[in-house]
């Protein structure tokens, strides 16, 4: 499974310890996956859909706990474009689904009459505990994150920009947490990119098993990416330390051919030998190969003289 289901169902596990995070947590939900059809009379049927069985038994039960309703579910399956199933809520007139609709403030009353309203109801999220289950029920309704192995991204995708708003405003509500928007064909995205932040946002979900494997992935990516980085540094030193010897074996063979080694006094010309000796050897090795050793300093002076001579040779 992905690491947004495994998300989802780590969740789904999960039950709200106060009425009103409860209340809060099936109104992020209702508000992200729930479509409100006509049921005659002025009465209202209301359908929430989710892809996770997990998400479904989840709010089956606390819909129940919270209100005594006992939603109907039901289970459809995908089409040619979209595979799988859907497993479907169904809340009717007879299992008080206005109630339900007022007390997520999403079926609120203006001038006399009843309006859908497309945000997030400010009653529901005044405390920081009810802020945390509404998140979560908004996550657990319409939120994604991808695999922390490919790259850090987490989105909330909302029918309106009104919500999107909201979404956002509820998200940036935490401290050091800043989602942006985007607009994304007819559906508008709040997404957050960071892994600090992604992991604040798994932490105040209480997401805290799938917050332990991001941390473990983001150690083991920032070590390869550690690694990577000493591996190029040790390749880059090794091709500056070749292109050195290659330049300094070619004084050295211009000396010998024009002038012989003879040329050179007693200091220059062990140098020089043993660079042709060892040319693949760092300034460090050749110091520590003079008997009796020299400074990695002294070894670089030598090849320096002995490139300036042949310099002049040439």
């Amino acid at each position: 499974m992905s690491f947004s289901v495994d998300t989802k169902n780590e969740l789904a596990r999960l039950e709200p310890e106060k009425k009103c995070c409860m209340l809060a947590e099936i109104a992020g939900f209702i508000r992200m996956c729930g479509s409100i059809r006509l049921a005659g009379g002025g009465k209202f049927h209301v359908i929430l859909t989710t892809e996770n069985p997990a998400v479904a038994r989840h709010f089956k039960k606390i819909i129940k706990d919270y209100f005594d309703v006992d939603a109907n579910l039901e289970i459809s399956q995908g089409t040619a474009l979209k595979k799988g199933y859907a497993y479907l809520l169904n809340i009717g007139p007879e299992e008080r689904s206005e109630q339900i609709l007022r007390e997520t403030g999403i079926l609120m009353v203006r001038e006399g009459m009843n309006v859908i309203s497309d945000g997030i109801y400010e009653g529901l999220i005044k405390t920081k505990c009810c802020r945390k289950s509404y998140l979560r029920g908004i996550f657990l309704g319409a939120g994604t994150i991808s695999d922390p192995e490919k790259g850090y991204h987490m989105e909330f995708v909302c029918s309106t920009q009104t919500l999107a708003g909201d979404v956002k405003k509820l998200i940036n509500s935490f401290v050091d947490l800043h989602a942006k928007q985007v607009q994304r064909k007819k559906n508008y995205v709040v997404y957050v990119k960071e892994s600090e932040q992604i992991a604040d946002i798994l932490n105040i979900l209480k997401a805290h098993g799938q917050l332990l494997k991001l941390e473990d992935i983001r150690i083991l990516k920032e070590m390869r990416n550690k690694t990577n980085r000493i591996n190029n540094c040790d390749n880059a030193n090794l091709d500056k330390t070749l292109n050195a010897s290659e330049k300094q074996v070619e004084a050295i063979r211009l000396i010998e051919k024009k002038k012989g080694l003879g040329f050179l006094n007693d200091k220059l010309r062990e140098v020089a030998q043993l660079r042709l000796e060892h040319p693949e050897s760092t300034l460090q090795e050749l110091a520590e190969m003079m008997d009796p050793p020299l400074k990695k300093s002294g070894i670089n002076h030598r090849l320096k003289k002995i490139e300036e001579m042949a310099g002049k040779l040439g």
